[in-house]
């Protein structure tokens, strides 16, 4: 799943990572948004952008995380910021890893799960 306020941004990773093979199974354009299609969708992975404009990401993945209910799945942060700008935010947050969104590639996405599940299957 994809939450981002960016409705471009939305499209483009969307279409971008389900040519590299990923199903992206819904989206959201705001905090509320994402607690709702978690609980709904039960996604394998949230990508989760940082600045969501009036809601902070690191907020919100601290919400979805504490949430049983929720089922984000993994929690990946991303950003147009650069990863050494916010270090210490995302390491003190349940994400499993940060992705600068120019980055964003199937093929890192899949390795941030491997790497949080300990192993190397693909």
């Amino acid at each position: 799943m994809l939450v981002d306020d960016s409705l471009e941004f939305l499209l483009t990773a969307r279409t971008l990572l389900e040519q590299e093979g990923l199903q992206v199974v819904g989206v959201a354009s705001t905090g509320a948004e994402a607690l709702v299609r978690a609980a709904e969708l039960r996604p394998d992975v949230t990508l989760l952008d940082v600045d969501l404009g009036t809601t902070d990401g690191f907020e919100l993945a601290g919400r979805l995380a504490a949430r049983p209910d929720a089922g984000a799945g993994h929690l990946i942060l991303i950003s147009v910021n650069a990863e050494e700008d916010l270090t210490d935010l995302i390491e003190a947050s349940p994400a499993i890893g940060f992705v600068w969104k120019p980055s964003l590639s199937a093929a890192v996405i899949k390795a941030l799960v491997r790497a949080a599940e300990g192993g190397t299957r693909g």
